[in-house]
């Protein structure tokens, strides 16, 4: 099943995010979304914010740790700023990255072993849909189990493979996900230059990237990069694309080209 494309940005909130939001809508993007972690601003009053100060642009997590809050208050929060931006809010949620630990220490909640994470995330997808089962939910997966929760529970999956991984093994993990699900997949660069945080964060800089055909970096002409990510929803089936916020003006005339073929 080819869906059509549709494009998000992901980014970190700060003190022009209300112009950040609003320039995102002006391009054409889908969605704004935010990373979630206690050294960054809240998500979800970022996302109400966000919310307030657009129109038609949907806002979500990008994702959510299940570790920093508890199913019931994750809920909560999620169906709150789904009321009151409309219904334009996407639940991302997934078991956490490598600084969650820490994260989770600091707010006084427990991390707890992988499986109790991953019960963590489909706990909080049942209470969010017991409270407004309209609100859609991606869940970021790349190991078999939580690919198979995934499969089971949600409406869009983000492949969160290594960022050095290949063609045919991201491949593999999508062909196993349900004719429904829509498939997600992030960009953290586009062009040929690795800002120095998302270097330290995916740890691997531009040469590397280059030679290992990295599917988290897009480069070339807008025909080029349009080209190349029609290649990718074949062989992967990604239609769902989101990109790093520092590169939103600059990936703006593929959305213009692509969002909705």
């Amino acid at each position: 099943m080819t869906r059509p494309f549709r494009f998000g940005v992901v980014a970190t909130p700060d003190g022009d995010w209300t112009t950040t939001a609003r320039r995102v809508e002006e391009l054409g993007y889908s969605s704004l979304l935010v990373p979630d972690g206690i050294h960054l601003l809240a998500p979800f009053p970022s996302l109400a914010t966000a919310a307030a100060v657009t129109t038609t642009l949907r806002v979500g997590t990008f994702v959510l740790a299940s570790p920093l809050r508890t199913p019931r208050a994750a809920a909560w929060e999620a169906h709150s700023l789904s009321v009151l931006s409309g219904g334009r809010f996407d639940l991302g949620i997934g078991t956490g990255h490598g600084g969650v630990p820490h994260a989770a220490a600091e707010l006084g909640m427990p991390y707890g072993s992988a499986a109790e994470r991953r019960r963590q995330v489909a706990e909080t997808i049942a209470h969010v849909r017991a409270l407004d089962s309209s609100i859609p939910v991606l869940v970021a997966a790349s190991g078999p189990k939580m690919l198979a929760l995934a499969a089971e529970l949600a409406d869009v999956v983000t492949l969160a493979t290594d960022p050095l991984a290949t063609r045919d093994e991201v491949a593999a993990l999508a062909a196993g996900l349900p004719d429904r699900v829509e498939i997600a997949m992030n960009l953290f660069v586009v062009g040929d230059e690795v800002p120095e945080w998302t270097r330290g964060f995916i740890g691997a800089d531009a040469a590397t990237l280059v030679a290992h055909d990295s599917l988290v970096m897009l480069r070339g002409s807008v025909a080029e990069m349009a080209d190349e990510l029609q290649r990718r929803r074949d062989a992967i089936g990604a239609s769902a694309i989101t990109v790093n916020g520092r590169f939103l003006e600059q990936f703006a005339p593929v959305v213009e080209r692509l969002d909705g073929e």
